[in-house]
């Protein structure tokens, strides 16, 4: 497989995917079923990330959402991502998120993306995060390639007198802002968050009781996209 997607890339097909700087030389395990234990012993192989899409394999992640109540109210850190980044730059984020490497447990990947992205000591780190939820969905990726994802979630809840802040280290964030839910929802709906980012503070606000079936008429929907089954796909491409 990676002498297969190293030619490809070379010979320059499927630019839009792997082509130039959307090769972003990380490895992602493949596992041999969607929803395998995610430890890294029980993967298939290792494959290029960005190749990932053209083969409808299914990738696996970690966001994070850092929040705390200021005055009562619940207020989450929201990142502008970098200008320079090769995908999404200059959107809102989740406080932390990215890839599991191949090689990394989900909370390894959590903690490694936490120093690296928001400069957030890996003991303060353990010590406060907690793993909470999951979502599933499929990404519609340059091309109109459809790649399915899992995201695992956690949660980081500040608990009243600690005032640990995120702060940007390696170059792929500009700048946190502690938002509130309301903010949050209003930048959400004038399309300034990266989509998946905000898949995960919509489920951040559904299990906070932010929205529910009384105020929000697709409730039901939301959450059914929110767990999207893999089995049975293969690389689906929509033309």
């Amino acid at each position: 497989m990676h002498d297969l997607c190293t030619t490809w890339r070379d010979a320059g097909l499927f630019p839009e995917n792997i082509g130039g700087k959307n090769w972003r030389n990380e490895q992602y395990t493949i596992h041999y079923h969607p929803y395998a234990d995610v430890r890294p012993e029980n993967g298939a192989f290792a494959m290029e990330r960005s190749a990932c899409q053209l083969f409808g394999v299914v990738t696996y992640g970690v966001h994070m959402t850092m929040c705390k109540r200021v005055n009562g109210e619940l207020r989450i850190w929201v990142p502008t991502r970098a200008k320079n980044k090769p995908t999404w730059p200059l959107y809102l984020d989740n406080t932390v998120a990215g890839g599991i490497p191949h090689g990394f447990t989900p909370l390894e990947s959590m903690i490694k993306e936490c120093e690296e992205e928001a400069s957030l000591p890996a003991e303060f780190v353990r010590e406060h995060i907690k793993q909470v939820s999951s979502i599933t969905y499929f990404y519609k990726e340059r091309g109109g390639w459809l790649q399915p994802e899992v995201q695992y979630v956690y949660d980081m809840f500040l608990p009243e007198g600690v005032d640990e802040s995120p702060r940007p280290s390696d170059g792929e964030v500009e700048s946190f802002e502690l938002c509130s839910l309301d903010d949050i929802l209003e930048k959400m709906h004038a399309g300034r968050f990266k989509p998946n980012c905000g898949a995960v503070i919509i489920d951040f606000m559904i299990r906070h009781g932010y929205l529910t079936a009384e105020n929000e008429p697709n409730y039901l929907e939301i959450i059914t996209r929110l767990h999207s089954r893999a089995e049975g796909y293969g690389p689906v491409r929509k033309t």
